[in-house]
């Protein structure tokens, strides 16, 4: 099994407050180790989102990518 399929599995059937929990906790315990996870539900978003919805994913991304440049700088 790979890394995305265990992942998927683990949040099989999961509701939407525990989907948005785990999100939430991903994002505050600053874990490396939930990256992937992280990175699975993106590529799942991503999959599902017509090309108004990646624009605006982008833009976003764009946006703290480089308010991070600044902030570092």
């Amino acid at each position: 099994m790979s890394i995305r399929e265990h992942i998927i599995n683990n949040f099989k059937g999961d509701d939407y407050d525990s989907l948005q929990s785990a999100i939430n906790e991903s994002i505050e315990s600053e874990d490396e180790v939930t990256l992937p996870g992280m990175g699975v539900f993106f590529e799942i978003v991503w999959q599902g989102a017509d090309q108004r919805l990646k624009n605006e994913m982008m833009e976003i991304i764009k946006q703290r990518v480089n308010q991070g440049e600044q902030e570092n700088s």
